[in-house]
């Protein structure tokens, strides 16, 4: 069988549908996640952070972490908008850079913290805003769907994932 988003999301809403394992869900949406292009996966990551509901909150991954991260998000405070744009892109493509390298040494938890409040300096424009019109191919909008369909745990399950994947740990390179 070949893989395809569209058998990735009809495996995974039966999946959600029928109580398969947990982990086969996360492991499925991951797979259908890592196939988008680099802007479908900020956007989809965006879209997670805003629109469920605000589940994931500062408090859920550590206020304390997110002050580790504060460094890094004024310095990208600082930049134009499209420096921004480009850092968000590195980290999610792993480019060797010296923001990929600091994003790289936070833990998981600061991780899914730093996205979490980029996302909330977007909303307040103080960060590259989500392009007005911003038009989601239709496999993100599967990927979007196949987020919104698990639970909770499944869900940070694999925002954990996508951020922890992102950025470059200098440690072994």
């Amino acid at each position: 069988m070949t893989f395809t988003s569209d058998s990735a999301y009809n495996h995974l809403s039966n999946d959600a549908n029928y109580g398969t394992k947990p982990g086969d869900v996360v492991n499925y949406t991951m797979s259908l996640f890592q196939s988008l292009s680099t802007d479908d996966q900020l956007a989809v990551l965006w879209y997670a952070y805003t629109e469920m509901g605000r589940s994931i909150t500062p408090a859920a991954t550590g206020l304390a972490r997110l002050q580790i991260a504060a460094g890094l998000l004024n310095q990208i405070k600082q930049m134009s908008h499209a420096e921004q744009l480009n850092v968000m892109r590195d980290l999610a493509t792993r480019k060797n850079t010296p923001i990929s390298r600091s994003y790289g040494i936070l833990n998981d938890n600061t991780k899914l913290a730093f996205w979490y409040e980029l996302s909330e300096l977007m909303v307040k424009y103080l960060i590259v805003p989500m392009p007005v019109g911003y038009q989601l191919s239709r496999d993100g909008i599967q990927v979007l769907e196949a987020l919104k369909a698990l639970n909770f745990s499944q869900q940070i399950s694999i925002l954990r994932k996508v951020v922890a994947d992102m950025g470059v740990d200098p440690f072994t390179e």
